[in-house]
């Protein structure tokens, strides 16, 4: 399983890598809406909606998305309004979800909340690359080597349980091991990327920053464990072998890309 998993994964960075640097803005907005429509579809089954309700779900998302590309979108307070709604859902919602342990069974309550997880990631990685290709990559790399890092670490030293009743493989030592990781690869990037010397008297700074990522990541993956939990299914799809569906991929970064990009337009 893990020889599967780590071939698709490089398979999957390789393609990832081609489409971020070589693509035009418009392949790059259609690759987005697909990632998008996927995600949707794998959510509707989560949320348990079926036949008319499922198709409907699909084809507005699928309105909102391509709204989102054809209109002009570089007007700051357009995008305001559907990332403070991506806020709202990460640093209000999910933590009040999770700590009470709610098990959401309206199918339109889940609907609309796969909707502010969807639809804000879609905007950031259009808004991201636009901005800075490398910027987007810097954002996922550092989710990519949290994740790599928790999971590895887990596997070795993983003893205290993060949230026995949505993620039993999860642990607090793995959560660590994420931190570490990424202390070290704050450095590792501001080296590699030639930065001035101001990025390394920031360094402290930076790496708090990151590691606020990593709680954020975190969340994301707990909330996504949490929602297929509720379903009764191991993966939210079957798309990518050995790694299950697309939001299996994408949970951590649902929390963590669209208030990057937040930040980066505010600092307009």
């Amino acid at each position: 399983m893990l020889r599967q998993r780590v071939i698709t994964a490089f398979l999957l960075l390789a393609l990832f890598l081609a489409a971020l640097f070589l693509l035009p803005a418009p392949g790059w907005g259609v690759l987005v809406v697909a990632m998008v429509m996927q995600g949707t579809s794998e959510w509707a089954r989560l949320a348990k909606l079926s036949g008319k309700a499922a198709n409907g779900y699909w084809w507005l998302t699928l309105a909102v998305m391509i709204g989102i590309v054809l209109l002009d979108m570089n007007h700051v307070l357009l995008h305001l309004p559907v990332y403070a709604v991506s806020v709202l859902l990460w640093l209000v919602v999910v933590p009040a979800w999770l700590l009470s342990g709610w098990q959401v069974r309206q199918p339109l309550l889940l609907a609309i909340t796969g909707w502010a997880l969807l639809i804000p990631t879609g905007l950031a990685l259009m808004d991201l690359r636009a901005a800075n290709p490398w910027w987007l990559l810097g954002v996922m790399g550092l989710v990519w080597v949290a994740d790599i890092a928790a999971y590895f670490t887990g596997r070795k030293f993983g003893k205290t349980k993060l949230a026995p009743r949505i993620s039993p493989g999860k642990t607090w030592e793995g959560v660590l091991g994420a931190l570490l990781g990424v202390a070290v690869y704050v450095p590792l990037v501001i080296w590699l990327g030639g930065l001035p010397a101001a990025a390394y008297e920031a360094l402290p700074v930076l790496t708090l920053i990151a590691w606020v990522g990593v709680g954020l990541a975190v969340l994301g993956d707990l909330f996504e464990s949490a929602i297929k939990r509720q379903a009764g299914v191991k993966d939210s799809g079957a798309l990518l072998p050995g790694h299950g569906g697309l939001l299996d991929r994408i949970d951590a970064l649902t929390s963590t890309l669209p208030l990057a990009a937040l930040v980066m337009l505010l600092q307009k």
